[in-house]
């Protein structure tokens, strides 16, 4: 059985244009369904959702007939925690609330064997190497690891040349609305110095070479921020999706019983 390529880390390096969504639901079955809807990537989020490792493993088993590429969010920076996640089979991983240097090395560490880290070594326990069925995997699996750090408060800004220098990291993704409330500004992710903050970090990330993404929901902000260096974004969550999608349904047709007449 051959290793796994993880095309998100590939296609970062090229620049492509990839949009993906955050998945919370925490279950299966919305995973797979969201596999076949033609996002390039989705995000299992650990961070604010119920998820674990068992959950988030089932999760990855479940899209991985699909071409969508997989990241998972955990919950911390925490080096066992992330063992679990890369021994289920996560090749990429966005890791929240990264503020200076130390952490983002302190991370890449996490994500690769010995001697460029400290993963510890299970091939026969791990969904990762198939349970040993692929050869020779903890050889190739540091090529494969894909680490995107998220910057999204005043300090990582302030360390934002720093992040960018620690070799292992692929990555920067910016996160609004965390960095809006440690700006001042929570809930107002619109706010004119937030928007500056962002613009600014989004240039920095592309001129240092290294691949830039960002949460957005606006197209025309998501095309502004392409021109700035983006590559990838995302672009909502399932959740949100679920909610919106029945409020509208069912405004709808309680708007056409008014019409109608018919009782409710």
């Amino acid at each position: 059985m051959d290793m796994p390529k993880n095309l998100f880390k590939q296609r970062l390096r090229e620049g492509r244009w990839q949009v993906g969504l955050f998945v919370g639901l925490a279950h299966p079955v919305s995973m797979e369904i969201l596999a076949g809807t033609g996002f390039d990537w989705l995000v299992i989020d650990a961070e604010h959702t119920p998820n674990n490792p068992a959950s988030v493993m089932m999760q990855l088993q479940a899209a991985a007939p699909y071409p969508v590429q997989l990241l998972v969010r955990p919950t911390s920076h925490d080096a066992t925690l992330i063992k679990q996640y890369l021994d289920a089979g996560a090749q990429t991983l966005l890791v929240p609330l990264v503020d200076d240097a130390a952490q983002a090395r302190d991370l890449v560490r996490a994500v690769r064997y010995p001697p460029e880290g400290i993963r510890g070594v299970a091939a026969s326990l791990s969904r990762a190497a198939r349970w040993t069925g692929i050869k020779d995997y903890v050889k190739h699996a540091n090529d494969e690891v894909c680490l995107v750090v998220q910057v999204e408060t005043r300090a990582g800004l302030e360390n934002l040349d720093a992040i960018l220098a620690v070799a292992g990291v692929d990555a920067v993704f910016i996160g609004p609305a965390d960095l809006a409330a440690s700006l001042g500004h929570l809930g107002d992710s619109a706010h004119a110095e937030v928007r500056a903050a962002i613009d600014a970090a989004l240039i920095r990330i592309a001129a240092s070479g290294k691949a830039a993404g960002i949460f957005v929901t606006e197209p025309e902000l998501a095309r502004h921020y392409r021109s700035l260096g983006a590559s990838f974004i995302a672009v909502g969550g399932d959740t949100t999706v679920l909610r919106n999608a029945a409020v509208k349904l069912a405004a709808s047709f309680r708007s056409d019983r008014a019409i109608s007449g018919v009782a409710s």
